[in-house]
C-alpha cells in the first residue's frame, strides 16, 4: 500500500505584516483577522527560486526523518504553476540536480495550483503503483510573490510563500482513500495571469468555493460509507479564514473540526494542505482526516485519508 509516510515544509525567513498591509487599503484589525486571517505572509528571498524552496523542503524531510534517504528516491513530483525562470525546463529536474538525486529517478510537474496537494497525492500514487517503485517525494512550490502585485487589494492580502514534501512509500502512516475530483474551465476567467500578473474576481472565487467544496466532501464520505461526525478533522485549502468558515458552516455539527491556521502563512496554494496535515494530523489518535483542494481551472478535489 502506498501513502503519506511523512511531510516537512520549508517557510522562508522574511515576512510581510499583514495587518501594516491590510491598513495600506484602509482595512482594520477585525478584518483582517475574521476575513483575511493572514497576519504575516512569508516571502522568499530575491536569491530564491522555486527550486530552492523545493529542495528545502526535501532537506527538512531529510532532517526530521531519519529514514528516509535521497538515494532511495524513485519518483519526484513538483506541484507548482510558478516554476523556475519561465518554467522550461521542468522545476523537477532542476530539484533532482540540486538534491543529486539518482539519475533513475522518474522526474516530473503537475502545473496546478491549490487543488493540486490532492491531485498530486493520487498522480504519484498510481505512477509508483503502476511502475513498482517504492520512495517517492511529491513536492508543493508556488512562490505567488513572483505574480502578485503588491498594490492589488484582492490578491496581496492573501498568498504567502511556502514549500512542502510528502514522502510517499509503503507501510505508510496515514492511507489514501476514497478521492473524488472536478474541473470547471468556465470559471478559468476568475483566476488567472495576465501580463505576468495574477487576477482574480474575488467575490467569483468565493463564491465557488463556499458552493462547491461541501456537497463534494459529502460525496466523498459517502462513497467511503462514512457520516461527518466519523471525521476526526477537516484540512482544506486555506484560502482565507472567511472561505473555511463558509465551508465549515455547512457542517453545523462538525464545524469546529475544520482547523483554520492560516495566521503566520497565508494563502500559500497548493502548500496550505500539506502544512495543516504535518502540524495538526500527525501524534495523535485521529483514524479519518478529509482534504479538500480548489482554486484555478476551477478546479478541485477531495479526499479520505485513513490510519
Amino acid at each position: 500500500m502506498i501513502g503519506i509516510k511523512a511531510i516537512a515544509s520549508y517557510l522562508p525567513s522574511a515576512s510581510i505584516d499583514n495587518l501594516q498591509q491590510g491598513a495600506k487599503f484602509g482595512e482594520d484589525e477585525a478584518f483582517m483577522r475574521s476575513k483575511i486571517g493572514a497576519l504575516q505572509l512569508p516571502r522568499k528571498g530575491e536569491a530564491e527560486d522555486t527550486s530552492d524552496l523545493a529542495a528545502a523542503a526535501v532537506n527538512a524531510l531529510m532532517l526530521k526523518q531519519p529514514a528516509f534517504d535521497l538515494a532511495s528516491v524513485d519518483a519526484l513530483v513538483v506541484v507548482t504553476q510558478n516554476g523556475d525562470g519561465s518554467g522550461l525546463p521542468h522545476t523537477s529536474a532542476i530539484v533532482q540536480e540540486k538534491l543529486g538525486l539518482p539519475k533513475t529517478v522518474a522526474a516530473f510537474d503537475i502545473s496546478l495550483g491549490c487543488s493540486g496537494y490532492v491531485y498530486g497525492l493520487y498522480v504519484l500514487k498510481g505512477f509508483m503503483q503502476a511502475s513498482g517503485l517504492a520512495n517517492g517525494v511529491l513536492i508543493t512550490a508556488d512562490p505567488y510573490s513572483k505574480i502578485v502585485d503588491p498594490e492589488d487589494r484582492v490578491t496581496s492580502l492573501l498568498f504567502g510563500d511556502a514549500a512542502t514534501a510528502t514522502w510517499l512509500g509503503t507501510d505508510p502512516y496515514w492511507a489514501l482513500g476514497d478521492v473524488a475530483f472536478g474541473t470547471d474551465g468556465s470559471g478559468a476567467e476568475h483566476l488567472r495571469v495576465e501580463g505576468q500578473t495574477l487576477q482574480m474576481n474575488g467575490r467569483q472565487v468565493f463564491n465557488f468555493a463556499a458552493l462547491q467544496v461541501a456537497p463534494h466532501l459529502n460525496k466523498v464520505l459517502e462513497r467511503a460509507g462514512l457520516t461527518a461526525d466519523q471525521v476526526d478533522a477537516f484540512c482544506v485549502h486555506q484560502g482565507s479564514a472567511a472561505i473555511v468558515e463558509a465551508i465549515a458552516r455547512r457542517f453545523p455539527t462538525v464545524s469546529s473540526r475544520f482547523i483554520l491556521d492560516i495566521e503566520k502563512t497565508g494563502n500559500t496554494v497548493s502548500s496550505s494542505i500539506p502544512l495543516l496535515l504535518e502540524k495538526h494530523a500527525f501524534g495523535n489518535e485521529w483514524k479519518n482526516v478529509a482534504i479538500s483542494g480548489f482554486g484555478v481551472g476551477l478546479s478541485w478535489a477531495s479526499a479520505l485519508l485513513k490510519r
